[in-house]
């Protein structure tokens, strides 16, 4: 058997372009992984139950582990490496840091990007609302309350920061 023929593709994560050569079965976590060196994205399950590779795609939060690196020719892709500016966490991270909502920390990527989309679309979220969407983020050390508490604590300062801005 042979092996599968390179394609090429040009990724764009994190407004930087990657031109790459790739099998077509190559996963967009492998490729941020192995060959973008992006190794923020976890890899959990590899079936898209776990949550821990999400990423978003034009904004919105996706599977990498579903999603084939050549599917994203012409498509933005957005890391969890995008989010901290001149060392600086995004409020998101910073609400999970400070109100312990991660422990081992390998879940964190994906529950991060999930409701850094989350709140753009919706940026006064109740708890249900919250929960609902944290449904599609595996968790094995927290509990979910602290990730929840976090959550809130960083839609409201979201919302402060964007009656501040002019």
């Amino acid at each position: 058997m042979s092996a599968l023929e390179k394609c090429a593709v040009t990724l764009t994560v994190n407004g930087r372009n990657y031109e790459l050569a790739v099998e077509p079965r190559k996963l967009l976590c492998d490729a941020l992984r192995e060959d973008c060196r992006l190794t923020g994205t976890h890899v959990g399950c590899e079936h898209g139950v776990c949550g821990a590779c999400t990423v978003l795609v034009d904004g919105r939060p996706t599977r990498s582990c579903l999603t084939y690196a050549i599917q994203m020719e012409g498509h933005e892709v957005a890391t969890i490496e995008s989010l901290a500016v001149d060392g600086r966490l995004s409020p998101l991270q910073r609400a999970l840091h400070e109100e312990h909502g991660l422990q081992c920390g390998f879940c964190t990527p994906g529950i991060v990007m999930t409701f850094e989309a989350f709140l753009r679309r919706h940026p006064q979220p109740d708890e249900e609302a919250i929960r609902e969407a944290l449904s599609g983020n595996l968790c094995r050390c927290t509990g979910y309350q602290n990730i929840v508490k976090a959550i809130q604590k960083a839609a409201v300062q979201m919302k402060e920061a964007d009656h501040a801005d002019p």
